[in-house]
């Protein structure tokens, strides 16, 4: 296996703007996504044998086509702060979180164990190019492509997830067991989430380019069978309808101070005098009522906007600095004639209908539609293509919410991009 790790590292391609969501792909077993979405997602499991074509060209060809993301670069990057990362062994269990030291990572030559690396796709171009392949699921579910190196005989232990989850093997042989078992109890005397008994039913052994697709609660196991095994695993957010609702709710009760009739004080010119003053008074409750009533808590469009903040907020562990050099709001105008403006890759972006949300804000309200309509095409392409036109309607002292964004560092120009690693 040695020479693998020598070759030539593949190049993951970023995917289309408009994806052919009705036409047959590789990466799904020559179905469209429009197929896999009915019979698969959230259903049941599917083994894809060279979802990534390119690994079995190269095989037939004798070219040894490694991963492209070197082992080298994964512990490199296993010790920066802000990278989330995680070292499991077996035999015995155990666990340490990130930042990981060089010398307290196993040497590829040792056994039984994996480096568990989340959130790839802002640290290296090549993953962040294999998520974008995804986006026939809705932005608002993916959460973001982890690799796993591990050692022979390396694994996490037979486990479930609650969300859906797809498993790329990019370098050396992994073997998969899956059931679809009732029993999901795990061991409480283990410091991971370790099924308490696993039965299999179903088995396989992936090479480089080969794709298994997981929906929730399916229990598996995988298991190195080579020394340096990466496998990516690109994982959905799955968040409770709780979750959903409290974050709209507490995102809702700050758009209240944008309601002047909510301003107006508390008055009872019909309250009657009472025997029970303890009560709360009835004139109160139906005014309270009246005041729900106005505000439509009944509907979820009223909700809708606190979530798509909550959805669009970025990772904990995210960091945005600002541009070294800062253009004015004139220079960052005339840049967009000429340079295409992208999000950092730490940068999360939703919308709902016309309105779009970024990190967290709504950056389309109270913007010239020139503005709202360049933030829909970052929403919907992650890239803005040079524009005459906005350079024009920018204001010279602010520059919008678009020049507000680039100098949070939410978004770069592509020439000016920050080396991934």
């Amino acid at each position: 296996m040695t020479s693998f790790y020598l070759s030539k590292p593949y190049e993951p391609p970023h995917a289309p703007k408009d994806l052919p969501l009705d036409e047959p792909w590789a990466l799904l077993g020559k179905i469209s996504p429009q197929q896999f979405m009915k019979t698969y997602w959230h259903k049941k499991p599917l083994l894809v044998r060279q979802a990534i074509p390119a690994f079995a060209m190269a095989k037939e060809e004798k070219i040894a086509l490694s991963s492209p993301i070197s082992a080298d670069t994964l512990f490199a990057l296993a010790g920066q702060e802000m990278a989330e990362t995680r070292l499991i062994k077996s035999k015995p269990w155990s666990l340490t979180e990130g930042p990981l030291k060089k010398r307290a990572i196993p040497s590829l030559k040792d056994q039984n164990w994996t480096l568990l690396l989340q959130g790839m796709e802002a640290h290296h171009p090549a993953a962040a190019n294999i998520l974008s392949w995804f986006r026939f699921i809705p932005d608002a579910r993916l959460d973001d492509l982890m690799i796993s190196i591990a050692g022979l005989g390396g694994g996490v232990g037979p486990h479930f997830d609650s969300y859906d989850v797809f498993l790329i093997q990019m370098a050396g042989r992994r073997q998969w067991r899956i059931s679809a078992q009732e029993d999901l109890s795990l061991n409480p005397n283990l410091p991971l989430k370790i099924l308490q008994k696993f039965k299999h039913d179903q088995e396989w052994v992936l090479e480089p380019g080969d794709m298994l697709y997981l929906p929730p609660h399916i229990a598996h196991d995988g298991i190195a069978l080579d020394s340096g095994c990466q496998t990516w695993s690109i994982g959905f957010r799955a968040p409770t309808y709780r979750e959903l609702l409290r974050e709209g709710l507490w995102r809702l009760a700050e758009f209240f101070d944008d309601v002047p009739e909510l301003a107006s004080l508390y008055s009872d010119p019909k309250q009657e005098a009472c025997l029970h003053p303890e009560q709360v008074p009835e004139q109160m409750i139906k005014q309270l009522q009246g005041s729900l009533a106005s505000l439509k808590l009944d509907q979820i469009e009223t909700f809708l906007p606190g979530i798509a903040s909550y959805l669009s907020e970025p990772k904990p562990r995210a960091f945005f600095d600002g541009p070294t050099h800062c253009l004015t709001a004139s220079q960052f105008a005339r840049n967009l004639e000429k340079k295409v403006l992208k999000m950092h890759p730490q940068t999360r972006i939703l919308s709902i209908g016309t309105q779009v949300y970024c990190n967290g804000d709504v950056v389309t309200q109270d913007q010239a539609v020139e503005i709202q309509a360049a933030w829909r095409a970052l929403s919907k392409d992650k890239a803005l293509d040079p524009s005459k036109t906005l350079s024009k309607i920018l204001k010279p002292k602010d520059g919008g919410s678009l020049f507000e964004a680039y100098m949070a560092g939410w978004l770069i120009f592509e020439d000016q991009a920050k080396t991934w690693l």
